[in-house]
């Protein structure tokens, strides 16, 4: 994993990106120099460019660089050839707006279109980049060998993670190393033999990272004087909290300690971060709200032809440092869905959802009336979900560190929002919590821009509605 402004990403996802870039840039060249002659060096690049940009930004739109890694060829076409009909259609309205990057020929009077050719190309290029990289399953590019010190709880939960498929890395985990006073919770299979020097199995093994997933550090039997003889050695040490943290974008509070906190770094609260994501969250919503115009017009007249209720819901959520503010929604529920008072969460297939409803929480458009919430300064364009102070203060006094999430503004979309399904209970609210706590302490802007092509992936396919 490479950090990149505080937010770890994906070493192989890095590679992957621009050896496609260079496959697409080639594929864009190459069409110029023999479809294109006449073209100057100039036009050709800018062409190149306005090639590429498109197809990159549809295919992260998919997630072929986020989350989810695509086993097979069929997976692998399931989402390249719906982001290359996408990047086509938006490459040709930039080429409206600039007409010298169109891939276009007019020598001689003959006008030919190249970019489907460019196109072409370029999805062989793409294919056979991931077929060379990903084409061995224990390249040591995109998997770590690593070992486990413990083989309790938490180890096991290491193990999890580990074997659990994360996106483009992936982990072969040679075994736990037991520590004894732990209670073993590990499969026996997984537990190395003892009685050899830490360093010396980790060499033996070819282990790239050890990996210290023991809950009680005051045991006695902790070995701190392998684990420095380890990280002195050449081999890298990560404590279990960081490697949640780097792998799954997730602060553990079941293990969590306020030092972690504390001196973990991050939390940039400062003025400048403050004036970046306020430029960040009007110039975002503005564009979301000009481009879904005619969207949210249709929304509010299907509602009120489907009962002739009020188009806008209104609902009070709890905002930055715990202050109230009115949540605007376009309704899709009843107009008596709380009419006993007690409030309750969405249900999967929940009665008092509308027809109209179902659909616009599928597309998310339900929630497009919140970009005046961003307007006013209630809330930000990317940060933890709102909730209700019912069921705040439920949380606050329930959850370990619920209350932290409320030291930024709340967010239209986050990072709980699109790795997480929709929440509906108390450990739903705690697994969210833990990608709340990941974007607290490490959000900037590159995270934002990351969690907003996310989001498209969300809405495109209709993760996680109600």
């Amino acid at each position: 994993m490479v950090r990149i402004f505080n937010h770890y990403v994906s070493r192989a996802g890095i590679i992957l990106l621009l050896l496609e870039v260079l496959a697409l840039l080639a594929a864009a060249v190459l069409v110029s120099l023999v479809w294109l002659p006449e073209r100057r060096p100039g036009q050709m690049y800018l062409a190149a460019a306005v090639f590429v940009a498109p197809v990159v930004a549809c295919m992260a739109a998919l997630g072929m660089y986020g989350q989810q890694r695509c086993e097979d060829a069929k997976a692998l076409l399931a989402r390249l050839l719906p982001a290359l009909v996408l990047a086509y259609l938006l490459h040709r309205w930039l080429i409206l707006l600039a007409p010298a990057a169109a891939l276009r020929s007019g020598m001689n009077g003959a006008v030919g279109d190249a970019a489907w050719l460019a196109f072409l190309l370029g999805a062989g290029g793409v294919l056979l980049t991931r077929m060379l990289l990903f084409g061995s399953r224990q390249s040591r590019l995109i998997t770590a060998r690593v070992i486990l010190v413990g083989d309790g709880m938490l180890a096991l939960e290491c193990l999890q993670l580990a074997a659990a498929p994360q996106g483009l890395h992936q982990f072969h985990v040679i075994g736990c190393v037991p520590v004894p006073g732990e209670n073993s919770c590990v499969p026996a299979g997984s537990v190395l033999p003892s009685g050899q020097p830490l360093l010396a199995l980790a060499r033996t093994y070819e282990a790239d990272e050890v990996i210290v997933s023991v809950a009680d550090r005051r045991n006695g039997a902790y070995p701190v004087r392998e684990l420095l003889e380890c990280a002195l050695g050449g081999v890298h040490v990560t404590d279990a909290a960081q490697f949640f943290e780097r792998e799954a974008s997730q602060i553990r509070v079941d293990s969590l300690q306020p030092s972690y906190l504390i001196f973990g770094g991050g939390f940039d609260q400062g003025p400048l971060r403050a004036a970046v994501k306020r430029c960040f969250d009007l110039l975002a919503s503005a564009a979301i709200c000009i481009a879904a115009l005619p969207l949210m017009a249709l929304a509010a007249a299907a509602i009120v032809v489907e009962d002739g209720g009020p188009v806008i819901f209104r609902q009070e959520r709890v905002g930055r440092h715990g202050q109230p503010f009115q949540l605007l929604k376009f309704r899709s529920m009843r107009i008596d869905a709380e009419s006993d008072g007690r409030p309750r969460w969405a249900e999967l297939g929940d009665a008092r959802i509308t027809r109209v409803g179902r659909w616009i929480r599928l597309l998310r458009i339900d929630e497009l009336p919140q970009m005046l919430n961003v307007f006013r300064g209630e809330m930000s364009f990317v940060g933890p979900r709102p909730e209700r102070a019912f069921f705040v203060d439920q949380l606050v006094r329930q959850v370990p560190y619920y209350d932290v999430r409320h030291s930024i503004k709340p967010g239209i979309t986050g990072l709980a929002q699109v790795r997480y399904q929709y929440g509906a209970s108390l450990d739903d609210a705690v697994r969210k919590l833990q990608y709340d706590l990941y974007y607290v302490k490490n959000n900037s802007l590159f995270l934002d821009l990351l969690i907003l092509i996310d989001t498209v992936q969300v809405v495109l396919f209709g993760k996680g509605s109600r």
